[in-house]
């Protein structure tokens, strides 16, 4: 049987840390920032590991089944 390909789309998006976790972008900061508290724009420019749910999908996708 021959590799899993990596998609390509996940691994711009994922990145995984030392310890094998995935982390992520937060949504929300694309458009309408204006209206949006500076407070909120702020905690939202961090990266966050993925919950667990989301997790093994971006595994399979990132071909590390």
């Amino acid at each position: 049987m021959p590799k899993m390909k990596t998609h390509r789309g996940a691994a711009k998006r994922f990145k995984v840390t030392g310890t094998g976790k995935l982390v992520r972008r937060q949504v929300g900061m694309n458009h309408i920032l204006e209206k949006k508290p500076s407070k909120r724009t702020r905690r939202l420019k961090r990266d966050v590991t993925m919950a667990g749910g989301d997790r093994r999908q971006a595994n399979r996708l990132l071909g590390r089944a």
